[in-house]
């Protein structure tokens, strides 16, 4: 089996795949309700597709543990699909870009800090959510019609995630 290295969430490395989702103050951000707060401006392109709706849901997620073995992965080909941890823990992203079928060799993990987000765009290729230490809940925002648009792919090769795969991702 072959290990999938795990790297450090960060805009530039997952630009191939969305957005990161994070008040990062190179952002383009401006005070609101009267000096009071500060938004960070428009972090991801939400897109429901084609006559597509924006839904909010909270999606409560169980712990992995490691080793765990990377099977499958699954895509949402109408719209994007965007998560924000609400339990402050950290999570692991697997992700693929988008297409007809999954390269393994293009299969790229990141750990994602308890403040981080992120936004797959329509057709990237990613496992589903992978909490880490205990349970965690995450708000994501994707389009309303889950059955006509999650495909899912088995690999032909299964990736190994385990501790030594943490090696480069842990300045989080």
């Amino acid at each position: 089996m072959t290990k999938l290295f795990v790297e450090a969430l960060s805009r530039s490395a997952f630009a191939p795949f969305g957005e990161v989702i994070e008040a990062d103050p190179q952002q383009t951000r401006f005070a609101v309700n009267a000096g009071t707060s500060q938004r960070f401006h428009d972090l991801a392109r939400l897109d429901p597709g084609t006559d597509g709706r924006l839904i909010v849901s909270i999606f409560r997620a169980q712990p992995r543990n490691l080793p765990l073995s990377i099977a499958m992965l699954e895509r949402h080909p109408k719209g994007s699909q965007a998560f924000m941890p609400l339990s402050g823990r950290p999570f692991l992203v697997v992700a693929a870009p988008p297409g007809d079928s999954i390269d393994s060799g293009r299969i790229r993990a990141f750990l994602a800090h308890g403040q981080q987000g992120i936004n797959f765009a329509p057709g990237v290729w990613h496992h589903p959510l992978l909490a880490l230490q205990a349970e965690s809940d995450f708000l994501v925002i994707d389009r309303d019609d889950p059955a006509s648009n999650c495909e899912e792919c088995t690999l032909a090769q299964h990736l190994l995630l385990d501790t030594e795969s943490f090696a480069g991702a842990m300045t989080c």
